[in-house]
Order: C-alpha cells, then sequence, then structure tokens
C-alpha cells in the first residue's frame, strides 16, 4: 500500500512542521552559496546538518547596512559589527542543526498558537518584538530586509500593526505552515489567518499569490489528496502563475540545469515557487532526496527548504524523514495544536 495513504492526520500535520525546521536547518550552513562549486569545495555534497564556516564567498554583508533609528529599533546588538565587513557567514555563529533567526520566529508563533488556542496576531506581535529587541536571543549575524524595515518603521512610530513592507522573497513564507496546520479543518479560515500573518511584514501581491499557493497545496496534503497529484493537476488548470512552466520536460534535467539555469535559484518568490514546485514533483515519495537536493543546488536553498520541508514531511509523515535529522535538530519544534474558533 503507498505509504501517504497509511497516514493519519497526526501524522501529517508533525511531518509538516517538522520538514520546515528540518530544511532550513540541512541549509543553513550554504544558505546563499550561488557558487555551487564554491559550496561543493567547502562542504561537499551537503547529506546532514553541518556547522558554517567563515569566509563565504559568496556573502553580501560588506554592502549591507543598518542604523537603527532608537532603542525600538536595536535589532542587530552585538551582531553589528559584522556588518559592511566581507566574507562574513550569514548564520556564523550557529550551530550543526540550528535554525535560522527566521524559523526562530516561527516557533515564537507556534508557542503563540498552543497558548492562545489559535492565531493572534497581537500576542505574536508582542513576543516577536520583545524576542527582537532583547539582547541574547538569537546568535544569527544576518536580519533579513523586512525585519530591518519593520523595526526602523516601529522605532520612527508605527503601530505594530503598520510595520510591513512590500515584498517578494520566499522567507516571508517561513511562519505559515504552522498557522495552516493549525486551522487546517477549516480550510477558508487557514487561509485567512495565513494572508493575516504575512500581512504583518510582507506585503503585496506577489507574496499573496505565494501564500494562496502553499496554503493550497499544503490543505490539501494535509486533508489526504497525493502531493504529486494536487501539483499535477494546479499545473493543468493554470491555478496559479507559479504553474507556467514546463515541469514534467524539466523532471528528467538535472537539479542544478533546472534551478539555476531554467529558474533562478535566488530568494523572489516567481522562482523560488517554481523551483519548490519542480523539487516537490521530483522527490514527492523521497523527502530526504528532495531536501538534499534542494540544499545543495544553493541559493535560498534554507527558506525554499521551509516549504519544501513541509510539503514533503505533509506528503510522507514525520518517520519518514531520516532519524539523523529528527535527533540532530537542535531545538526541535513542538506540536501544533489545532485551533479554536473563539478567537
Amino acid at each position: 500500500m503507498n505509504q501517504h495513504l497509511e497516514l493519519n492526520d497526526t501524522d501529517r500535520s508533525r511531518g509538516a512542521v517538522w520538514g520546515m525546521f528540518i530544511g532550513d536547518a540541512l541549509a543553513m550552513p550554504v544558505h546563499w552559496y550561488y557558487n555551487t562549486m564554491a559550496l561543493k569545495m567547502d562542504y561537499g555534497t551537503v547529506r546532514d546538518y553541518l556547522p558554517p564556516k567563515n569566509p563565504h564567498p559568496d556573502s553580501i554583508l560588506d554592502r549591507s547596512s543598518y542604523t537603527p533609528f532608537n532603542e525600538k529599533g536595536d535589532i542587530l546588538h552585538d551582531q553589528a559589527q559584522y556588518w559592511g565587513k566581507p566574507g562574513i557567514h550569514y548564520h556564523q555563529f550557529l550551530k550543526a542543526g540550528e535554525n535560522t533567526l527566521n524559523l526562530k520566529l516561527a516557533r515564537l508563533l507556534i508557542d503563540s498558537l498552543n497558548e492562545r488556542g489559535g492565531y493572534d496576531a497581537d500576542d505574536y506581535l508582542d513576543r516577536f518584538i520583545s524576542f527582537m529587541i532583547t539582547p541574547g536571543n538569537h546568535r544569527d549575524t544576518y536580519v533579513e530586509e523586512y525585519l530591518r524595515a519593520f523595526f526602523d518603521r516601529y522605532a520612527r512610530g508605527n503601530s505594530p500593526q503598520n510595520c510591513g513592507i512590500p515584498e517578494k522573497h520566499i522567507g516571508g513564507l517561513s511562519g505559515l505552515a504552522p498557522i495552516i496546520v493549525s486551522y487546517r479543518k477549516h480550510p477558508d479560515l487557514a487561509r485567512q489567518k495565513a494572508r493575516e500573518h504575512l500581512a504583518l511584514t510582507h506585503l503585496g501581491p506577489a507574496m499573496e499569490d505565494a501564500a494562496d499557493w502553499f496554503a493550497d497545496v499544503l490543505l490539501k496534503v494535509l486533508d489526504g489528496a497525493p502531493l504529486r497529484k494536487v501539483l499535477e493537476q494546479g499545473i493543468a488548470s493554470r491555478a496559479f502563475s507559479f504553474y507556467d512552466h514546463p515541469f514534467e520536460k524539466w523532471l528528467p534535467e538535472s537539479d542544478e540545469r533546472v534551478i539555476g539555469q531554467y529558474v533562478s535559484p535566488a530568494c523572489y518568490v516567481a522562482d523560488s515557487i517554481p523551483a519548490v514546485t519542480f523539487l516537490a514533483l521530483k522527490y514527492h515519495d523521497d523527502p530526504e532526496g528532495g531536501l538534499v537536493a534542494n540544499t545543495n543546488v544553493g541559493g535560498d536553498n534554507a527558506y525554499r527548504g521551509v516549504v519544501l520541508g513541509a510539503l514533503l514531511g505533509a506528503e510522507n509523515g514525520l518517520d519518514a524523514l531520516p532519524e539523523s535529522w529528527r535527533t540532530g535538530l537542535l531545538e526541535p519544534p513542538p506540536d501544533v495544536s489545532e485551533a479554536s474558533l473563539d478567537l
């Protein structure tokens, strides 16, 4: 019997949440390597958790800057000293199996979902702001553009609900899987709450379309539909613009050719969602192979890995993910409680 058909609701839900954390942690040391030859020289073929190394050949921290407007905008803390310097690894102080900042924020969201009984934007924002402005809560050197923009606006007096900016990066989807899992038995609410959370930080039609695509696919897989069938039906119907590619023709090609020549390995959803779609089609029944492939084609592999990991985890269940990945994850995610409809 197909393993997917044997999975129950809990298997799929836990697989989705663990998959997103695993996909991020696996890719973390080679995150934003665009030169795959340099990736292989520095790390070989990445198949398990590894610590990051300096220097990072594709680092842009020497061209990045952030000056807080006041103490309400101070989010770099002791990491500020590394900004503006060449070769600095974005995640230089993280350990093997540790998650990047976006996933640490996703864990805050899970805590809020569980303690509040569902999605409460104000409660999440309180946790988020406190976490970011308190020194010592994380050791990540790089803080993404959306976070810098949010806290610059917050420091200048904007309400937390109005600090988001127009965005187009797949990292914006990092917090959506826990919400979708929590509201999986109420699909319309799942989509609504996912959009509400996204709008706190990532505005604009590109991100809304990406969130709708992710919710559509993940909800169907959580409900028991096979991942490959869901994607094939979406491609046939052109339900989203992300499907406007010849995926069937790409499947025999190498992963590095598809994600490198046919679509960019970069972070923009116009390319990263098709890249995830290709990998999910090709590795729908092989979560280990899919996440290893995603990691080693480089680019924004950590946040592609979040989305891909959630889909492959929902399709195959937590036990299908390698034991070494499950036990090696430094901060395993808690189970996500089913949302109450009282909020």
